[in-house]
């Protein structure tokens, strides 16, 4: 592919990615329906930080207008979210503002684990991907999903593919033309094909799901042969 890894938090310029989706394309066809349908977008981002983290938390397993319904709920009520404030704040007022009682609860132990130092952002840009992702999910509530998709958005980590995201399972099933969602594993497998550019796949995957679930684009079924041999679940029947 072109160019190499860059250093975490590297930004990309739009001629980079324009020229990555181009390869990503070329080393696998099926990919092309997902990438035509979505338009030119930056890099996934987040701060690299507290607020960056908590933001995560707080926006998943919700629509993205009620997340950002609590998230306005959550900046104004804190003033200014740091662990400082969230603490303060405690988790009855954590769910006042819209959070759930767990998410809450883990909003409360990650501000307490940055204030006592078992969570490190800055250290978290020197640490290679396994080591980073063993840092987070130590944390209460911090999954491997959770992990990765914020270093892949607050870190511009190059090379992680959240498997497990519903979404991108969708997104797979439609540009291969399966009948079913391909496992978390079977997903895993499939985005080896993608190295090390395996994030800016999902992404293109991501804006893809965003866009049939919207409406703006048609979802139209792929040829059979567009979907990867190894590995593949019945094709979709044509409708």
């Amino acid at each position: 592919m072109p160019g190499t890894s860059r250093p975490h938090g590297h930004s990309y310029t739009a001629d980079e990615l324009r020229a990555l989706r181009a390869e990503l394309v070329r080393l696998d066809p099926a990919l092309a329906i997902a990438n035509a349908a979505v338009a030119e977008f930056a890099w996934r981002s987040r701060p690299a930080n507290f607020s960056g983290l908590l933001h995560l938390i707080a926006e998943q397993q919700v629509s993205i207008a009620s997340a950002a319904a609590i998230w306005k709920r959550i900046e104004d009520g804190l003033g200014e979210v740091t662990a400082g404030a969230v603490i303060a704040a405690g988790e009855e007022r954590m769910r006042e503002l819209g959070m759930s009682k767990p998410k809450a609860r883990y909003a409360v132990a990650l501000a307490q684990a940055e204030n006592e130092g078992r969570v490190d952002f800055a250290a978290l840009a020197r640490s290679d991907d396994n080591e980073a992702v063993a840092a987070l999910t130590a944390l209460l509530g911090i999954g491997r999903w959770t992990a990765e998709a914020f270093l892949i958005g607050a870190y511009g980590r190059t090379d992680f593919f959240p498997a497990a995201d519903i979404a991108l399972q969708e997104a797979a099933r439609m540009v291969d033309g399966l009948e079913h969602r391909p496992s978390e594993k079977e997903l895993y497998a499939r985005s080896e094909r993608w190295k090390p550019y395996r994030a800016l796949a999902a992404q293109i995957l991501w804006g893809y799901y965003t866009a049939v679930k919207n409406g703006s684009v048609a979802f139209t079924p792929p040829p059979v042969h567009n979907a990867p041999a190894a590995g593949r679940r019945a094709a979709r029947k044509p409708r």
